[in-house]
């Protein structure tokens, strides 16, 4: 009889540990779905409920360094950051810049469309891990598997996509492209921007916010 109990008690603590996983896989998905709708939608207010402190801690050391950093120090960042910094000072405002804290420049950045759309559009969350607050979603694009992984933490009770997670995949293939053009890095950043915008950088952008 004993025995018996026990193992009812076990199958239930498995089952309900199951079944509370399940609804937690199903939470990850609905944060990332919920973001990626904003993101389409160009809902850049929305959009920042479902990004982690991770993402806009980043948005405010950029911010940071659009204001700040000169020339010199731009050159020296990564491929990403340096094209963030020069497109944040080539589209906005000094006055805009100056307003703006870590989570003003992330929704300034999505209705601008500096966080690409086709980096969500085709893209699902697949198979979840979840180990206590922190969670992994695999990349599902165009409904294959990829071996990218999105990382999760639950803040404030709710699941939050981290998307500096995907940023070292992002520089590789950026670096990529920019050696595949076979133009010198800043020259190649120019010409990005240029062409996402239309309007030909001038050497200001290279200058810290006054």
């Amino acid at each position: 009889m004993t025995k018996n109990i026990i193992f009812i008690l076990l199958l239930t603590t498995v089952f309900g540990s199951c079944q509370g996983q399940k609804k937690e896989d199903k939470l990850v998905k609905k944060s990332f779905d919920n973001y990626k709708s904003a993101i389409l939608n160009d809902q850049g207010e929305e959009a920042v409920k479902y990004v982690d402190s991770r993402t806009i801690k980043y948005y405010t050391d950029i911010l940071d360094k659009t204001k700040n950093a000169d020339s010199a120090e731009v050159s020296e960042l990564g491929l990403m950051d340096k094209l963030m910094v020069l497109s944040i000072r080539h589209r906005a405002t000094n006055e805009q810049i100056l307003s703006f804290d870590g989570e003003g420049l992330l929704i300034y950045a999505i209705k601008e469309g500096m966080v690409g759309k086709n980096s969500v559009a085709n893209n699902t969350i697949g198979d979840i891990t979840i180990d206590e607050n922190f969670a992994k979603g695999q990349l599902v694009v165009n409904g294959k598997e990829a071996p990218f992984y999105f990382h999760f933490y639950k803040e404030e009770d709710l699941w939050k996509i981290d998307l500096t997670s995907i940023f070292p995949i992002a520089e590789t293939a950026f670096k990529k492209m920019q050696q595949d053009s076979g133009q010198e890095e800043n020259e190649y950043l120019l010409t990005i921007l240029e062409m996402l915008t239309g309007n030909k950088p001038g050497d200001e952008i290279w200058n810290k916010i006054e």
